[in-house]
């Protein structure tokens, strides 16, 4: 076990000697936050991580781990949390950059502690999208992007997980003035600004 330990005390050493800037994306399942992700990411040069999709890759790639996650997302169990802190940490250094968005994580409390505790490194912020979960359900239904978890009775079941394991995560960023909420409901362009203004520098201009 010593190597794997030393292996990742190294990436912890090399991330905090960055000094990276976190910034945590929430929102429940169709509030918009992969279409903002990627605006910020051509706006602001941040690189995109999103849990789901490292977990996905790391499905497709079908190693043990891959299998293992496999088994849990089918029995609808949460991933422990040290496997995707360590997907997130790969993917981290390999980037090259400085500046992230981390997508769809921390999803409870356990997350949370588990990656600061992990990591030694607290988010800059949390960018909240708050969006009502009937305009949520609407777009899930009406995206049709072939994924098999995007009917009703899957999307509820995502909605209450959502508020369920989230929620503690808002709420205690929120105790700490790291909160920045965006009303997601709105369409795609008035979202974006109300997000640029966050991400922009204040005394800075926003710029278009």
């Amino acid at each position: 076990m010593g190597t794997v330990d030393a292996a990742n005390k190294d990436v912890n050493v090399s991330l905090t000697d960055e000094k990276p800037i976190v910034v945590f994306v929430l929102g429940g399942p169709g509030s918009g936050k992969g279409t903002q992700c990627a605006n910020i990411v051509q706006h602001f040069l941040y690189t995109h991580l999103s849990a789901g999709d490292l977990l996905r890759a790391e499905i497709k790639s079908g190693s043990e781990n891959g299998t293992m996650i496999q088994n849990m997302i089918k029995e609808g169990k949460i991933v422990p949390s040290e496997v995707t802190i360590k997907l997130l940490q790969k993917a981290m250094l390999e980037s090259g950059n400085d500046k992230f968005l981390i997508d769809g994580f921390p999803r409870n409390e356990e997350n949370r502690a588990a990656f600061e505790a992990v990591t030694k490194i607290e988010p800059d912020f949390v960018l909240f999208f708050k969006c009502p979960e009937e305009e949520m359900e609407r777009r899930l239904l009406s995206r049709n992007q072939g994924r098999e978890d995007d009917n009703i009775e899957t999307i509820r079941k995502r909605f209450n997980v959502f508020l369920e394991s989230s929620l503690p995560v808002i709420q205690y960023y929120k105790a700490k003035g790291k909160v920045r909420e965006i009303d997601a409901a709105k369409p795609i362009e008035e979202v974006f600004e109300a997000v640029k203004v966050v991400f922009t520098p204040k005394g800075e201009k926003v710029t278009a």
